[in-house]
């Protein structure tokens, strides 16, 4: 059954005023990605192919590690994964558990964009997670890590212009405002994820993220919504 709104399927309704809704909750989610018109098709080839940025922790993934007190994960939550790695010659297990709907999320946006990998963590960690998500896809090929941020003020800023000259084509998704305070207009804002197995924030991300591939300039759209990095 089709929402006559939207494109989400069966167990999910984007409506007019933005809210996702569940109404099978538990079951696949899907994304009608219809075929293109001959319009879009030429809109389309007429703008530069976007590049996606996309942050890890509490935007893709919430992990913590041994020697952590208080995990922010409810006690018993299984992780999706185990990672061990060697950080100043000790070796240390992250418990890193996947924000709902990622693994579709990526599939859906790696046939529309570039995929890029911003991470302020430290590359031996970072790269790991990353290669986890692709798991051999090959659609995070791209990765940015701590050494290509500017710190300043003891925050890691992420200079998207390391990424590609043309910022009219990137778009960044970061859970952290601070990490994008040097290009406000190529932001798309998300709340930090931790662990509600409910959050549906991905999921409504796609419209939108759909409609900007289309744009010969993200920034003529996303510079209208600088109020809701605020939210945040």
């Amino acid at each position: 059954k089709r929402c006559t709104h939207c494109l989400l399927l069966y167990n999910t309704c984007f409506t007019q005023c933005g809210v996702l809704r569940w109404l099978f909750p538990y079951q696949t989610v899907r994304y009608d990605i219809l075929p293109l018109s001959t319009i879009s098709r030429n809109r389309l080839n007429t703008v530069k192919r976007k590049i996606l940025v996309l942050d890890l922790d509490e935007t893709l993934i919430h992990s913590h590690h041994d020697g952590v007190l208080r995990p922010t994960v409810r006690p018993g939550t299984p992780p999706d994964f185990i990672l061990k790695v060697v950080i100043d010659k000790h070796p240390v297990r992250f418990f890193v558990h996947k924000r709902p709907h990622v693994d579709f999320f990526l599939e859906v946006v790696s046939q529309w964009y570039e995929l890029v990998v911003f991470t302020a963590s430290m590359e031996i960690y970072g790269s790991a997670v990353a290669d986890k998500l692709d798991s051999n896809k090959g659609f995070l090929k791209r990765r940015y890590y701590r050494q290509h941020c500017t710190l300043d003020s003891g925050s890691y800023i992420k200079d998207l212009s390391v990424v590609h000259d043309d910022l009219s084509s990137i778009v960044i998704l970061d859970n952290s405002p601070g990490a994008y305070r040097s290009h406000p207009d190529n932001a798309i804002p998300i709340k930090s994820w931790f662990s509600d197995p409910s959050d549906t924030a991905l999921l409504n991300l796609l419209p939108m993220l759909d409609a900007l591939r289309f744009t010969a300039d993200v920034r003529s759209v996303l510079s209208r919504n600088l109020h809701q990095h605020r939210l945040w």
